[in-house]
């Protein structure tokens, strides 16, 4: 029943979701008409990235979803990927070499995800890591110096399209140029991606302000060097 009406739930928020880039698309449609100016037509296609996002997060939900589908299990260098993403925002990145044991899209969209959420609500990530614990799991963390996150929030916000009071969605999705997350999937797939990988993640206060976004992956085995 809870699965049903989590369904339920989810399905109404997508259709409302996707109701407002199309609303917005119509409306510039028709103004185009009358005045082709070149901002209507930039409107446009951001409108329709981020329909395309939504869709593309809504496939990677379906199929965490289902137990049909089986995630890979390969090889991941951990820090070379999130070096890699992070480069894309500028973000400094810091840890341990060594191989975990993932799906490394799947991965690649957590990390993506998570450097998103703080380009878009935190005035990007201030610092990056992953380190190995002394459990032997990994921990990738991705820090900000936002305004942080209500400790009441601390949960709710990896439920899919919860809007949090602590960090309100900016009115234009123009003022970042990715779009990755914009869709209120982000840190719901992330929490996701992890729990399939046997691993975990939250979000806690940072000392001095901010807030700390991290994922915990069962350990590979560690490379030297």
């Amino acid at each position: 029943e809870n699965l049903v009406e989590d369904k339920r739930r989810i399905l109404a928020a997508t259709s409302h979701e996707l109701r407002t880039p199309l609303a917005r698309i119509r409306v510039a449609l028709e103004l185009l008409e009358s005045d082709p100016r070149p901002e209507l037509r930039s409107r446009i296609e951001r409108d329709i990235r981020e329909l395309d996002e939504l869709v593309a997060e809504l496939l990677v939900a379906s199929r965490l979803d289902s137990s049909e589908h089986e995630i890979e299990r390969e090889p991941v260098d951990l820090l070379a990927l999130l070096a890699e993403e992070a480069a894309r925002y500028g973000v400094e990145v810091s840890g341990d070499r060594g191989t975990g044991i993932g799906d490394s899209r799947l991965l690649r969209r957590l990390i993506r995800n998570l450097l998103d959420n703080a380009a878009r609500y935190a005035g990007g990530a201030s610092d990056a890591s992953v380190c190995r614990s002394s459990q032997g799991e990994w921990v990738l963390q991705v820090c900000d110096r936002g305004p942080g996150i209500a400790q009441d929030e601390a949960e709710s916000i990896f439920e899919p399209f919860y809007r949090s009071r602590s960090r309100p969605r900016p009115a234009d999705p123009s003022d970042t140029d990715s779009t990755s997350g914009a869709s209120g999937l982000g840190l719901s797939l992330v929490r996701r991606i992890a729990e399939r990988h046997g691993g975990s993640a939250r979000c806690r206060a940072r000392e001095g302000g901010g807030t700390i976004f991290e994922v915990r992956l069962p350990g590979g085995e560690p490379r030297p060097g």
